[in-house]
């Protein structure tokens, strides 16, 4: 089989999480600056069989767009332009920050350690990754 990878496209930072071969457990793979989201994404494609791409749908918590919409909308446009033949999903990701949260205290990192924005975003994308692949089970 082949692996799912999972986005939390960010003004700054990109988090990044990736499946394994069988698709049943998500990890974090790393977070880049956003910037080289692309070009990372080519060399992981080059050496990785990936199947499909979730990317992070930002959402206000009435549903609405969030002011990050444009930004990562402007990135899935990109994406689709360097990866025409990737399949995307798009994934709500209204609540993987009290998620990331609630995960880093339970993991026993501390404070210090929680502050860490580029270990969030990678958490956050492997919180999207390990939803979706729980609700593809259901």
């Amino acid at each position: 089989m082949s692996r799912i990878l999972s986005i939390d496209y960010g003004f700054k930072r990109t988090g990044i999480a990736v499946t394994d071969e069988l698709q049943i457990i998500a990890s974090g793979l790393t977070t880049i600056p956003s910037t080289t989201t692309i070009a990372f994404l080519k060399d992981y494609f080059s050496k990785e069989t990936v199947s499909k791409v979730l990317i992070g749908e930002p959402k206000q918590m009435d549903g609405t767009p969030s002011e990050s919409t444009a930004v990562i909308e402007k990135f899935v446009s990109d994406f689709k332009i360097a990866f025409p033949e990737m399949p995307i999903d798009r994934v709500d990701e209204r609540f993987t920050s009290k998620m990331d949260l609630q995960k880093m205290i339970d993991s026993g990192l501390k404070k210090k350690q929680r502050q860490n924005k580029g270990l969030i975003d990678e958490i956050a994308a492997t919180i999207l990754l390990q939803d979706y692949l729980i609700r593809k089970m259901i």
